[in-house]
């Protein structure tokens, strides 16, 4: 893994509009039998050359949340970090991520609220 910055936390006092942090990652196979192990999501399309390659996708693609589970790495280690947890997020998948592909998860402090 890929990432601009070392494990932590910044407080809420530290951060600021801006701020940006990332994580990139190349999906493996193995992170995709992984995945579907652990979240029981056993989808072909997943994991199933001969079944992916009749699909729309034609080839295996890796599970979206996989994906989207980078999100809360970034915010969980870097941005703000250690002892973070958030509450909702809005998705949309653009483009299917397929064995071998480089993602990117990143995240910006936008707005801060002190309140």
């Amino acid at each position: 893994m890929l990432d601009n910055q070392p494990r932590g936390t910044i407080v809420i006092e530290d951060l600021e509009v801006g701020m940006l942090r990332y994580l990139q990652k190349q999906v493996t196979d193995a992170d995709i039998e992984m995945f579907a192990q652990v979240s029981t999501d056993r989808n072909p399309v997943h994991l199933d050359d001969d079944y992916a390659r009749d699909t729309i996708f034609q080839g295996r693609i890796a599970h979206g949340m996989l994906t989207a589970g980078l999100i809360s790495a970034v915010i969980g280690e870097q941005l703000p970090g250690h002892g973070t947890v958030y509450l909702g997020q809005t998705l949309k998948f653009m483009a299917p991520v397929r064995p071998g592909d480089m993602v990117r998860a990143e995240v910006e402090v936008e707005a801060i609220d002190h309140s």
